[in-house]
């Protein structure tokens, strides 16, 4: 099974690899385990158990990305 995309990728500015393009729940978990300066955040929790949750099949992939995006808001890296 291929890996969900979204519809539009995220662009976030990461604190270890800077710019860098977000486009599904995939890669979108692979940023919050390895770049997310704050791993104990509401946001940080609530996105890598909807990004979780959507490579699993149980949410819709443009939800966990909505959730996301309001994490990344949260930790100040949306360009």
């Amino acid at each position: 099974m291929m890996p969900a995309r979204w519809k539009e990728p995220v662009k976030i500015n990461a604190p270890v690899s800077g710019d860098v393009r977000v486009d599904g729940p995939f890669a979108a978990l692979v940023v919050l385990m390895d770049e997310w300066p704050d791993l104990r955040g509401a946001g940080y929790v609530r996105a890598r158990s909807f990004c979780r949750a959507a490579i699993a099949g149980r949410k819709d992939a443009e939800e966990a990305r909505e959730i996301f995006v309001i994490a990344a808001k949260e930790a100040n890296l949306l360009h």
